[in-house]
């Protein structure tokens, strides 16, 4: 399962994100999106679990303080 990560502080990387949803279990990939131009974080990431493994991280870690922001965790929606 996809999931996508809001709110996330600007200074957030893929490797921290990664060690952050390996507490929920195993993580096929964390990416943080960042600006093209700037390479600055865009302030979200998607994470792919398998899909118990989803579940629990979204139950434990939506509204989840990180560095003083709650951040978002739900379904990614697919692109149109």
């Amino acid at each position: 399962m996809k999931l996508y990560v809001g709110n996330l502080p600007w200074t957030v990387t893929g490797p921290q994100l990664r060690e952050l949803f390996a507490q929920h279990g195993e993580v096929t990939d964390a990416h943080v999106m960042e600006d093209r131009e700037s390479g600055r974080s865009r302030g979200f990431a998607f994470v792919e679990m398998p899909d118990d493994d989803a579940k629990k991280a979204m139950e434990a870690l939506n509204g989840y303080s990180m560095e003083g922001r709650p951040i978002v965790v739900n379904e990614a929606r697919p692109r149109v």
